[in-house]
């Protein structure tokens, strides 16, 4: 009899750490490139142990096929990794209204090595993602994406399948909504990175003298760090108020 508890108990303990791991591995702040496996791991696990009493009801029986073991390992792992992902794909509206700003305010070529992307960007685009990821924990917004995880086994009950359709669909609307979102907060400096344009235009028409590219580029980036230093607190509310939104989606409450 304690070796059936036991068996049922790792099985269990197995499905749940498929799910909550697989998402783990990619949710901003705990599967940061940064952060060593063996601790992404751990917080995995513990997160698992401690969530363990109250999502076991949810998993089904044992299988009496190993084969059918595997589809409902393969279909907790692809749930987990599809949340992970819409939530990484959320902090990519701080990545392209980065990208923007660099484009609009003479700092394309400055490239520097962005942690949540794991590859090089617009210096502009890391500094927003780096804010990003930091307010996230500041704000205790990490709390909301481990009770989306929870909660997910009430939205997604373990053993019915990987929700293709559902994803596609929210994955391409969260694609939409962030180079919406990242056009909207980069507006401002868009504006003014035009009329910098043509008045310097109009100037080297009328003094064809005068080289504008060095005059240009250095009020460029001037004007961009001031509209910057003004509006970075208004994008990093729409950021924050967005994230909440479509993961709060996940939540059993909403």
């Amino acid at each position: 009899m304690l070796e059936r508890l036991l068996v049922l108990d790792v099985y269990l303990f197995m499905m749940i750490f498929a799910r909550l791991g697989s998402a783990m591995m990619l949710l901003p702040g705990f599967g940061e490139i940064g952060v060593p496996v063996r601790v992404r791991l751990l917080l995995a696990l513990t997160v698992t142990f401690l969530v363990f009493p109250i999502v076991s009801p949810t998993i089904p029986a044992t299988p009496p096929v190993l084969s059918e073991l595997f589809v409902l390992l393969g279909g907790e792992i692809l749930i987990g990794i599809a949340i992970g992902a819409i939530a990484r794909l959320l902090l990519s509206l701080l990545q392209v209204g980065g990208t923007i700003i660099a484009f609009n305010s003479g700092l394309a070529s400055a490239q520097l090595f962005d942690p949540t992307a794991g590859q090089q960007g617009a210096i502009t685009g890391a500094f927003l993602s780096t804010i990003g990821v930091t307010l996230l924990f500041v704000t205790n917004m990490h709390h909301v994406m481990l009770m989306g995880l929870v909660d997910s086994y009430v939205l997604f009950v373990p053993g019915q399948g990987f929700p293709v359709g559902d994803f596609s669909e929210m994955a391409a609307r969260v694609v939409a909504d962030s180079f919406r979102l990242g056009l909207q907060i980069a507006l401002p400096v868009v504006v003014v990175g035009m009329l910098i344009y043509v008045a310097m235009g109009v100037m080297a028409r009328l003094m064809p003298q005068i080289q504008v590219f060095f005059i240009a580029l250095p009020v460029q980036i001037l004007v961009g760090f001031s509209i910057l230093s003004i509006t970075i607190g208004v994008m990093m509310l729409v950021f924050l108020d967005h994230f909440e939104t479509v993961m709060g989606g996940f939540l059993r409450a909403s």
